[in-house]
């Protein structure tokens, strides 16, 4: 490759995949403490319902920058990391259910007596055990393609470069890299999105802020299909990926029919991330969703 690649701002890179920018203003930062273990979050503001935003494995709050961009407007929107990611401490504890914990701890440093979740893939499953485990505190539930029976192997090659993320001298490496897993993305979201994920050190390096250490996937997984018993009582939204290799519209369909208030929304031009690959259109589902 030749050159660097130019990472754009946040506001210029939502406006380029066409989200309407309501309020162009930085979050504020958010830090709370639960069971030893300092977390972090985005408070974006905004008027209308609390809504708590969950991030997928490997990935950080930064992945709701343009969604929360676009639907600022329209609720109190909170984008947290979940331990492990981001800029929230590593653990030795990544139970589902004590994330889900987390959690309800930011609600309550918040004062939000009741919120409404939206969850992608690992975040989806928290935000579905924070339901259950509090179930007079949750209004709605929207989840971004997760379901009983996704496709796990789909993800491998993602994992496998995710696991191989280390320092690095240029972010333009680990961009090169993402591109070659996933040679359809936009490279501009990618740039942006990886200059989330790695911090600078003094000696010039780009290292990862997430934990390097593999997640459990067997518990994710016996979490995830266990999700139809967690999602019983209350409005549950579930978005796929047009794209999607992870999530089948069969899986999805199926996972709805078995939800006695559940919809389904299919987001076209993206695959698992729909919040970075559709934002535009992912706003406009989470919209008629969470302000009714």
């Amino acid at each position: 490759m030749n050159g660097r690649t130019m990472i754009p701002s946040m506001t210029a890179q939502a406006a380029s995949m066409g989200v309407r920018i309501h309020d162009a203003a930085p979050p504020s930062e958010i830090f709370y403490s639960r069971a030893g273990c300092r977390l972090h979050g985005f408070d974006w503001g905004g008027p209308g319902p609390a809504v708590l935003l969950l991030h997928g494995g490997g990935l950080s709050a930064h992945t709701w920058d343009f969604v929360c961009l676009g639907l600022r407007d329209a609720a109190r929107l909170v984008a947290l990391d979940l331990r492990g990611h981001g800029d929230s401490d590593w653990s030795d504890d990544y139970r589902i259910g004590t994330m889900a914990e987390d959690i309800a701890a930011a609600a309550d440093h918040l004062a939000l007596d009741r919120v409404r979740l939206v969850g992608m893939s690992l975040g989806g499953v928290v935000a579905a055990h924070v339901a259950d485990a509090y179930p007079g505190r949750v209004e709605r539930l929207a989840l971004i393609d997760v379901a009983p029976g996704v496709d796990f192997e789909s993800t491998g090659r993602m994992r496998a470069f995710m696991a191989g993320l280390g320092p690095v001298a240029e972010l333009d490496a680990v961009v090169d890299a993402a591109m070659r897993v996933n040679p359809r993305a936009d490279r501009a979201s990618v740039a942006y999105r990886m200059s989330t994920l790695f911090r600078r050190v003094p000696n010039g390096d780009w290292v990862p802020k997430g934990d390097p250490r593999p997640p459990d996937f067997p518990a994710i997984l016996a979490a995830i299909e266990r999700l139809p018993a967690r999602l019983t009582g209350l409005p549950v939204l579930l978005v796929r990926g047009g794209r999607s290799r992870v999530l089948s519209q069969s899986t999805a369909e199926r996972l709805v029919g078995n939800v006695p208030d559940g919809e389904l929304v299919v987001v076209p031009d993206a695959g698992h991330n729909v919040q970075e690959d559709n934002p535009a259109a992912l706003i406009a589902a989470l919209r008629a969703f969470l302000t009714r």
